[in-house]
């Protein structure tokens, strides 16, 4: 047995409450090495004179390693334990001390793992809309035009043409508006928006007045109507908050400029000096446009200023949530305090961190909820647009990103395939629609939320930001024989009638390799994916995968 491999952390993504008397254990083995995983498990008042032993399940194989699981419905939630593991040959506990060939429980408090009590405070609940909906994110500029009564002198891009940095086409939230019943018909429930406040720029993430909506876009009747349109049609509302950094015309930052150390706000800012300067460049700014100074999120008075914007928008507006901008750049004390201040207003809020990278630390429950799943971006990019990964890699790889976060986080995590951050999706694929159809077909059924990025289900072509903010394509869009809007409205029902959480996920491939196989059980249906993207044929199980095409199964009938 690889004892080297053998890793086991309490109080993480390998151990974690999902309810008041219910706790998942894992266990993480070399690939391959274990034949039997086993827990043995009591109160750790208890387990020195008996003991429960029940089997652990191999719920995924990654790139090197083997993940077991199991959960456990406890009693006496001061739960103490230790595995018991077979490698085909011997019998090995494993504790705090390591890999044993026996072990004494009357001595066991002094190495076994534990659990010490299940505290209904450091149990992360899911938000169970964020779990169950599909997501449709909007950059708002490029959009639709509603409001043909405004001034539009603005406009300096003819709708459908390439944008520059500097474009603006006209989009606005009357133009949102008059779309909703579009995006619930393709089976969309949520909007995700880039931000609204008032700002200079097309993509409003140089923020000068948080409490005010850009003119170019409605006012803050426009917004609240759309957020009671949205509600009347049962769908949600999360917004962008931008609070690492702001526009340096924002009135604050225009006192520390005038007054340097005498404003009470220069320490709002990280500021090396009397005074901000921009050559050379003494201040933090977000990546390197000095017009857009970094808050200093780790001071009390910049907390309770960005938290009063955040409370504002959902006791004003009935917001259902935010997506948190460069939120890795932001202190973990504010993100702390954050949620707080959200949850005891809205319980229900979502907050969705923007971290590309292994999030897991701000996923326990007093941080975030869910981050945009990148990982998953990327994997799917290996997989299908660079050759980078066959279906067994491509399966290792989802399954080490599943085994970053506890099951409550992974059926939370907001999946996408692109953004207004990336390159587009079919652009990345040089055009192959198929290719898009599958990797959709791998988004939706992939635990978590999917994420829309408008125009995919029109096959909206566009490399880096800011050509992947082109102009929604309409007359595609509305076009009935649309394929992929089909597919979208099919794979949104598929959700909602499975009902599927994390347990029951399978992900692996076929002996061949050449098999992308995905089971998911529900509570009310299973499905089954299996995406060829090779030359040749593809069998699983007698199943034929006919080269670079996909067929997915789901409540027993084979969906087009």
């Amino acid at each position: 047995m690889n004892q080297l491999a053998l890793q086991h952390i309490t109080d993480s993504a390998y151990c974690f409450p999902v309810s008041d008397n219910e706790i998942v254990i894992r266990l993480r083995t070399a690939a391959d090495d274990i034949k039997d995983a086993y827990i043995i498990y009591e109160s750790k008042y208890k387990i020195a004179e008996s003991r429960y032993k029940k089997p652990m399940t191999k719920i995924g194989t990654g790139r090197i390693y083997d993940y077991y699981s199991i959960r456990l419905k406890l009693d006496d939630t001061r739960l103490a334990y230790v595995f018991y593991l077979n490698d085909g040959e011997n019998y090995y506990y494993f504790s705090e001390d390591g890999a044993s060939l026996d072990y004494d429980f009357s001595k066991g408090y002094y190495n076994f793992s534990q659990y010490p009590y299940i505290n209904e405070a450091d149990i992360h609940h899911k938000v169970e809309w964020l779990c169950n909906s599909c997501f449709y994110q909007i950059f708002i500029d490029r959009f639709c035009i509603g409001d043909d009564n405004k001034d539009k002198s603005y406009i300096n891009l003819k709708w459908g043409d390439k944008p520059t940095p500097k474009s603006f086409a006209g989009g606005d939230i009357k133009g949102i508006i008059s779309k909703l019943d579009y995006i619930k018909s393709i089976g969309c429930d949520a909007l995700y928006l880039t931000p609204i406040f008032r700002s200079p720029s097309n993509h409003k993430y140089d923020i000068v007045d948080y409490y005010d909506i850009d003119e170019h876009f409605g006012s803050k009747e426009d917004f609240k109507d759309l957020v009671e349109q949205l509600h009347k049609r049962n769908m949600r509302i999360v917004l962008d908050a931008v609070f690492n950094h702001v526009s340096e015309k924002n009135e604050l930052f225009q006192d520390v400029i005038k007054k340097g150390k005498d404003s009470e706000y220069f320490d709002y800012f990280v500021i090396r000096g009397d005074r901000p300067c921009k050559n050379p460049l003494n201040y933090e700014v977000f990546a390197g446009c000095d017009y857009m100074p970094k808050w200093n999120t780790s001071n009390p008075a910049v907390q309770d200023y960005l938290i009063a914007i955040a409370l504002y928008y959902i006791q004003e507006y009935d917001i259902d949530g935010w997506r948190l901008d460069v939120s890795d750049e932001i202190s973990h004390d504010f993100w702390r305090k954050f949620r707080k201040a959200i949850k005891s207003v809205k319980k229900d809020a979502a907050i969705i961190g923007e971290n590309w990278h292994d999030a897991s630390v701000y996923l326990r429950g007093d941080q975030y909820d869910s981050i945009m799943n990148y990982a998953f971006t990327k994997a799917c990019l290996d997989y299908f647009a660079y050759n980078k990964l066959d279906a067994t890699k491509t399966a290792q790889k989802l399954n080490d990103i599943l085994m970053r976060n506890t099951d409550t986080v992974n059926d939370m995590m907001l999946n996408l395939l692109d953004s207004h951050d990336t390159d587009r999706f079919l652009n990345e694929v040089k055009g192959d629609k198929d290719k898009l159809y599958a990797a959709l077909c791998l988004l939706y059924l992939f635990p978590g939320a999917p994420s829309i990025f408008y125009g995919t289900e029109c096959y909206t072509m566009g490399g880096y930001d800011p050509d992947c903010r082109r102009c929604m394509d309409w007359e595609t869009a509305l076009n009935k024989d649309n394929k992929a809007v089909l597919l979208l409205s099919k794979l949104s029902l598929i959700r909602k009638k499975c009902e599927f959480s994390f347990e029951g996920t399978l992900v692996n491939a076929s002996q061949d390799g050449r098999v992308l196989i995905l089971k998911r059980h529900g509570q009310r249906a299973d499905a089954e994916l299996y995406i060829n993207q090779t030359d040749e044929v593809g069998t699983y199980n007698e199943l034929q995968i006919a080269p670079g095409s996909f067929r997915l199964f789901a409540d027993g009938g084979e969906i087009l």
